[in-house]
């Protein structure tokens, strides 16, 4: 029996690109009826080489494709096909360590939008999205992968989507969203105050209203 080191309270970040890039042909192709040409894939946020810890990617197409079932042993993970509607695909990440289980991520084929530029054909539609994979409590094993540096022999990895500008735009407007929510907030508390005031001060002109053996009436 093989005994598993286990790193409790160790925690491990890999960020991660994936999505999809897709030109249209500028008409329907006469063979198939296929519009698009487009790429899925799953791709190191950072400058490193996701072979350290990955062993594949296994790409799960509509049933319509033949082979629906496309695994990607080595960088880049990543496939292109032709096509002429959108669906979903199911990108599930496996490890070199038996022990982690794979990572499943699902993401809309995008081939639409009402650009001009991307309608003609003269510039590719981009969806693609930021996301990070947590290693909680990883094996030793694992913990080595994950640390290990291996040259890059692809080139730099770039992105079509700027997350640096589009993660301070998001924070902009949280704050935004928050400092409007907190003015809402003083605003009513001030009309809560005016409003408990209003209160106490037509309790305290009854009071004595009764207290002189007056009444009131409503008309």
């Amino acid at each position: 029996m093989n005994l598993v080191l286990i790193l409790v309270g160790v925690t491990i970040v890999k960020p991660i690109v994936y999505g999809n890039v897709a030109r249209y042909f500028g008409k329907k192709r006469e063979e198939d009826g296929h519009t698009h040409q487009w790429t899925v894939y799953v791709k190191p946020y950072l400058n490193e080489d996701m072979s350290t810890y990955v062993k594949k990617v296994h790409f799960k197409l509509h049933e319509s494709y033949n082979n629906p079932n496309r695994i990607m042993t080595k960088p880049p993970y990543e496939l292109t096909e032709t096509g002429w509607g959108e669906f979903e695909i199911v990108i599930k990440i496996y490890f070199h360590d038996p022990n982690e289980r794979p990572v499943t991520i699902y993401h809309i084929l995008k081939l639409f939008q009402t650009t001009p530029e991307i309608q003609l054909g003269k510039k590719s539609l981009v969806s693609e999205f930021y996301e990070e994979i947590v290693f909680q409590d990883p094996t030793a094993l694992m913990q080595h992968l994950l640390n290990s540096n291996r040259p890059i022999t692809l080139g730099a990895w770039r992105h079509n989507t700027d997350f640096e500008a589009k993660k301070e735009s998001t924070m902009k407007a949280i704050i935004e969203a928050r400092n409007k929510i907190r003015l809402e907030v003083i605003d009513l508390k001030e009309k809560l105050t005016l409003a408990k005031e209003t209160i106490a001060k037509f309790k305290e002109e009854i009071a004595k209203i009764s207290k002189a053996g007056g009444s009131l009436s409503v008309a």
